[in-house]
């Protein structure tokens, strides 16, 4: 099944959509993103009533067998009270301050909620600094699974009290789409402040059309994307449509629903649909290539001619003969992204060489790597094995 599924044929869309909210409904590792936006309704404090209910409805999961991570926001908006701010923060230092100061705040909301029910919870705070790198990566895997296996909720946000802009996450949907690979999640709930994805801006066209059914994420789905949303929060629909990628990736389904609704947790694993319903991919990627994909930071671009690309598209490692243009800093064993003629990115994998030797041998045969290098290194530039291709 490809593109999305948003023609006129509706008998065609309700029975698929029945067929795979079956599966939602039977989705046992799940995790459950709340935004900022949620948390505070829009300004500077926390909710705590609200937080309490969405906790009422996790630990009903929980205790009906299901293993649940929270990723959440909120705390940085929790924080900037207590630094005497009636605005948002305006540098990152300030967010780093507002984060440390709402941070125990935040957790302190959900310890207390989950005790009510019985249940513990578990912090976990990540960089993505901690994903990119493969044994950080599988030690937070390992974390997570702990926690799971001993019954404890893990609460898991960014750390954005020390991390630096060019390790951020920049948004927790992108983090959580990172944790359901983390945890090998079936389901990916994100809890906005709008009802899904429409084929219009439903604030701005208030007969907008909810789309119920996404098969894949296409460059026309992508175009259907605005801009961020709230003022405290720091996702948009772009970021969304980017979670639902990564996740398809793992084999995980991902819903986007409005989390002002009644019931919102309890509705998604309920009988009837609700909001948008974006589907895994048949075949997903294992989990070396799902980290190189979701989790690796790009330290450098790649340009292909067309000969390269279609080879790539064949399963074939990448050759210096292919390479139009080397650009960026990176070294042996960092993650290029690998483009087209047009700029857009085709391909993602780890270099078996620096920039500066790549810049040399590119466009070359390999026999000719010695003579231009002084050295013989691999043949391949990117070998098959830790490439993936990108939609």
């Amino acid at each position: 099944m490809s593109g999305s599924l948003d023609s006129d044929d509706q008998t065609d869309i309700a029975w698929t959509l029945t067929q795979e909210w079956e599966k939602v409904r039977s989705a046992r590792r799940v995790v459950i993103k709340i935004g900022s936006n949620l948390l505070t309704g829009g300004k500077q404090s926390l909710r705590r009533s609200w937080i309490a209910k969405r906790v009422a409805e996790i630990a009903t999961l929980v205790k009906g067998g299901r293993k649940v991570v929270i990723v959440t926001s909120g705390s940085v908006a929790a924080g900037l009270p207590l630094l005497g701010l009636n605005r948002p923060a305006a540098n990152l230092r300030e967010k780093q301050a507002a984060a440390s100061a709402g941070q125990g705040i935040l957790l302190n909301c959900y310890q207390e909620a989950f005790a009510n029910h019985g249940i513990h919870i578990g912090q976990v705070l990540l960089s993505r600094d901690d994903v990119s790198h493969r044994r950080r990566h599988l030690n937070a895997r390992d974390t997570l699974e702990t926690l799971l296996n001993l019954g404890l909720v893990p609460v898991v946000n960014e750390n954005d009290t020390v991390v630096v802009e060019q390790l951020k996450f920049g948004d927790n949907d992108t983090l959580s789409a990172n944790i359901a690979d983390l945890i090998g999640a079936d389901l990916l709930v994100l809890l906005s402040d709008v009802d899904g994805l429409y084929k219009e801006d439903p604030r701005q066209n208030p007969e907008a059309q909810l789309i119920p059914l996404v098969a894949e994420v296409t460059a026309k789905i992508e175009k259907l994307a605005g801009g961020t949303g709230s003022l405290v929060g720091s996702g948009g629909m772009v970021t969304k449509l980017r979670a639902a990628k990564m996740a398809a990736r793992s084999g995980c389904a991902m819903v986007l629903t409005c989390g002002f609704r009644k019931n919102p947790i309890s509705e998604v694993f309920g009988q009837y649909p609700v909001g948008t319903l974006f589907l895994a991919e048949q075949n997903p990627l294992n989990s070396y290539k799902r980290w190189i994909a979701n989790s690796t930071v790009v330290r450098g671009e790649l340009v292909l001619d067309k000969g390269a690309i279609t080879a790539l598209s064949k399963g074939k490692s990448l050759l210096a003969k292919g390479i139009v243009l080397v650009d960026g800093s990176f070294d042996r064993g960092d993650v290029v992204s690998c483009l087209d003629a047009n700029g857009v990115r085709v391909a993602k994998g780890i270099v078996h060489y620096n920039g500066d030797d790549l810049r040399k041998i590119a466009g070359y045969h390999s026999d000719e790597f010695e003579s231009i290098l002084g050295f013989m290194g691999e043949t391949a530039i990117i070998h098959r094995n830790e490439l993936v291709m990108l939609d």
